[in-house]
Order: C-alpha cells, then structure tokens, then sequence
C-alpha cells in the first residue's frame, strides 16, 4: 500500500497540468538550450575541445605569459640547435628560438582566421537569411549565386586571389588572405542558415508578430534570427578551425604571410627544406596547428550534437 501511495504522489499533476515533484514542487521544462548545454556538461569531448580553445586565444592574445623570449632575436651561431632550457623546443636554421616562434606564431594564425570567418559569417547571414525569408526568384538567385561560388576549387581561387591582392612586395599578406578566405568559405554558411530560416519563419511566433503589424526588417533580425542561429553558430566554429588550417596551407605555398611575419604556416614553410638535418623546427608548429584545427572542429560537433533534436 505504500508503494502505491508513494508513485502515485511523485506522479500526480497540478491543476495546471505541471508535474510535481515528491517534495511537492513543480519541474519547469527545459528550453532547447538548456537541454543543449546539460548534454555538453557531461560532454568530455566539448570540455576538453573547449580548455584547448581558451589556451590557444590566450596565447594568441598574451604571449608574454608563456614565454619571455624574442622570436625575432636570431643568431647563426645557434643554428639547428637542440631543445635546452632556454629553448624549449630548440633552434632553428636562422638560430631563432622555435618554441618563442611556435608561441608568438598564434596570433597571426588565429586572428587571420577570427576575421576571415567574421566576414564569411556577414555574407552567409544576408544571403541566407534573405533566400529563406523572401523565397520565390530571390531564393532562385541567390541559390544560384551559392552555386556558382561553390564551383570554383577553394584552394585554386584562393591562390589566385591572395597573389593578386597582396602584389605589393611591401605588403605583409595579412589583410589579402583575410579577405581571399571570406569571400570563398561563405557558403555552407549560408546554406544553413537558409534552411534554419525557413523552418522558423513558419513558426506561430512569427505569425504572431506579422500580425501585429512586424515588417521584415524586425521579422528577420529580431524574431526569426535568434532560433535560427544556434546551426549557424555550429558552422562558424568549425569554419574557424578550416581557416586557420587554410591560411597556413596558402603561407606554405608562398602566397599567404611573407616578409619578417609570424606564423606556424611560415615557419613550416622555412623549415621544410632543413627536414633532414632536423626536424624539430618543422614538428612543433605543425602539432600547434593540428591541435588548434582538431580543437575548434571538436567544439564545432560538440556544440552541433547538442544542438541537433534529432540526436536525443
């Protein structure tokens, strides 16, 4: 009898239809993000992608905290040195410090990819947002566009791009890449934001708010765009990771960073001719790179496997 007594008083309803709980308190629903982020509380793969993020933008952004050496300061009389307490990770073939260069190489590399994927986000929003609002030949056009972009090979068109924007031998590449990589990398970006737009904008909310007298301005941007970004934010971060990964792949061909630049791109491509005598100039930066790529894309599936509905 009591245990009867006992599950009928854990599962008995209130009045307004809301379970109540055996101390007699009532359990609100979770919201879609609240779903999403108990799922990747108990993710290890979203912690340990997200401690890896934070370390690279804090070195990217505070080098000094990490080591107190000068990567410019290079000496031939050091040259191809081993790691020693000075230098962690040894010398390269211009005597430089490779762990000071690994550390300071970061920022170029992030900060490229920060921006570049800043300006592929601005043109997948509008583009996507206005296919999947207004529809109709708007959609067909942009589509179209989508298509036509998504024809060109990424890796081709980006080494055309960047030689031709940064012809100036006193030009760093910094700004040629930057841009050469938002203009390419916008599509899929724009593909999932169309489709999230068009599953929101059918929504009673926005019929609600049309109703009310709501123009498409303040129906995009304030009602559909918040529900339809969390997808959208998914592919940024992943794109993030691909940038990064894309900047050094064009640096390595010579048409990304030049000059007395810093990045991990740069100093796999000086030190790729020295593999031989040793390797460890051309190791290090690429393990930061691969790590720092494998870390957004992580965080990237992490965030989307929360996200997506279809996974519960």
């Amino acid at each position: 009898m009591s245990n009867i007594e006992s599950v009928t008083q854990a599962e008995v309803p209130t009045a307004a239809g809301v379970p109540v709980s055996p101390d007699g308190g009532s359990e609100k629903p979770r919201s879609l993000t609240g779903d999403a982020w108990e799922d990747l509380r108990r993710n290890w793969i979203f912690w340990a992608a997200a401690v890896l993020v934070l370390l690279v933008v804090v070195m990217a952004f505070f080098p000094g905290l990490f080591t107190s050496a000068d990567p410019k300061a290079c000496a031939l009389s050091r040259q191809h040195q081993g790691p020693s307490g000075s230098a962690f990770f040894g010398y390269n073939f211009q005597g430089c410090d490779v762990y000071a260069r690994t550390i300071y190489g970061a920022r170029n590399s992030v900060l490229i990819g920060l921006f570049a994927t800043i300006i592929a986000g601005v043109i997948g929003l509008l583009v996507g947002m206005a296919a999947g609002y207004f529809g109709g030949w708007v959609d067909s056009l942009l589509a179209r566009g989508v298509d036509i972009v998504l024809g060109i090979p990424t890796l081709l068109a980006a080494i055309v791009l960047a030689r031709r924007l940064s012809a100036d031998p006193q030009d760093s590449g910094f700004w040629a890449v930057v841009f050469t990589l938002g203009v390419l990398t916008w599509t899929t970006g724009a593909r999932i934001m169309r489709s999230s737009v068009i599953s929101a904008k059918s929504q009673d909310y926005v019929a609600a708010a049309r109703m009310l007298g709501a123009g498409s301005g303040r129906l995009m941007f304030r009602h559909i765009l918040p529900n339809a970004a969390a997808p959208f934010v998914v592919v940024l971060t992943i794109l993030l990771g691909v940038n990064i990964s894309t900047e050094a792949t064009l640096t390595f061909l010579g048409v990304g960073l030049k000059g007395d630049e810093i990045s991990w791109g740069v100093d796999i491509s000086t030190a790729a001719p020295y593999v031989r005598e040793t390797a460890t100039p051309l190791v290090w930066p690429s393990v930061f790179l691969a790590m720092t790529v494998l870390a957004f894309i992580m965080l990237g599936d992490a965030i989307r496997d929360a996200f997506d509905p279809r996974l519960r």
